[in-house]
């Protein structure tokens, strides 16, 4: 372990947590963390979020953090997901936090979808995946939930529609060196799927 982050807000605040060492591993940083979650509105009981590519997991520990009451962080690389679930252990969050080693897009489409209040994407940066896995993610978004999106380019609402994604739109952007972190919202929108019912 090399670095480790911080949780800057909610019943596990200040307290640290270890990240394992891993190429590309980027953390998102506290002051766009601390604006992201001023947006969201400080308190998320109640709330179901999915966390994509979980990473350093500094998003979804935020959110548990701040009332969430399931997580589900999705991480491929089995070194940090390993790590994921010592700070999961850690925090004595195993009833709200559940941490599950795969690629992101395979295990979207290999399971029904559960509707989410949240879902936060930080995926690696010029790897394709942004347009890959925001239609994927729709399915999954309890009406008028909410979808963080961080990219190495804005997110707009044409850029949106031309990757047949027309039901979002950016409530929120900001840019913080080189990171695009955007706020978007979805409308109802016919699926061919069932989701299950969010308990938000």
């Amino acid at each position: 372990m090399s670095s480790r982050i911080r949780i800057i807000g909610g019943q596990w605040k200040r307290r640290l947590l270890p990240v394992p060492d891993s190429p590309g591993l980027r953390p998102t940083p506290d002051r766009v963390r601390e604006t992201l979650f001023n947006w969201l509105g400080q308190d998320l009981s109640g709330w179901h979020c999915l966390d994509l590519f979980a990473g350093s997991g500094a998003l979804g520990f935020e959110a548990a953090s701040r009332g969430a009451a399931r997580v589900l962080m999705v991480e491929q690389n089995p070194a940090i997901a390993r790590g994921l679930n010592a700070s999961v252990q850690q925090l004595g969050a195993g009833g709200c936090i559940e941490v599950i080693r795969a690629d992101a897009a395979r295990w979207l489409d290999q399971r029904p979808p559960m509707l989410q209040d949240l879902i936060l994407l930080d995926p690696p940066f010029r790897a394709g995946w942004l347009p890959r896995i925001l239609p994927a993610v729709l399915p999954w978004l309890a009406p008028h939930g909410l979808v963080y999106v961080e990219a190495d380019h804005a997110i707009t609402d044409d850029w949106l529609a031309q990757q047949g994604c027309n039901s979002l739109a950016v409530i929120r952007a900001g840019k913080a060196g080189q990171v695009h972190y955007q706020l978007l919202t979805s409308e109802p929108c016919p699926s061919s799927s069932t989701p299950e019912p969010s308990t938000r």
